[in-house]
């Protein structure tokens, strides 16, 4: 019996804040997020301390960023697609 090579994923580009980002069709916005270096997703309004990903299930909307114009939008329960465009307050502190 013959071993059958795993299927390689397909892949999807979209942007954010500017610039191109591939990730694994279907995945959630926070992983591929995660996946590029990108920790801070938001600012508290009040602090400004950095926010991310913490719960990965909807319910601390901390990982609110901008998808496509439109604000607060949950990236843990949010599916990469093609050419979204995913704007974050901290462009400035990906390594």
């Amino acid at each position: 019996m013959s071993a059958k090579a795993p299927a390689t994923p397909s892949t999807v580009t979209f942007e954010v804040n500017g610039r191109p980002v591939n990730a694994v069709k279907g995945v959630s916005l926070a992983a591929a997020l995660v996946g590029d270096r990108v920790w801070t997703f938001r600012r508290n309004p009040v602090s400004d301390e950095p926010r991310g990903p913490f719960c990965g299930m909807g319910i601390c909307l901390e990982c609110e960023v901008t998808v496509d114009g439109r604000p607060g939008v949950r990236a843990c329960l949010t599916p990469v697609r093609p050419g979204m465009r995913v704007e974050t307050d901290a462009a400035e502190e990906r390594p």
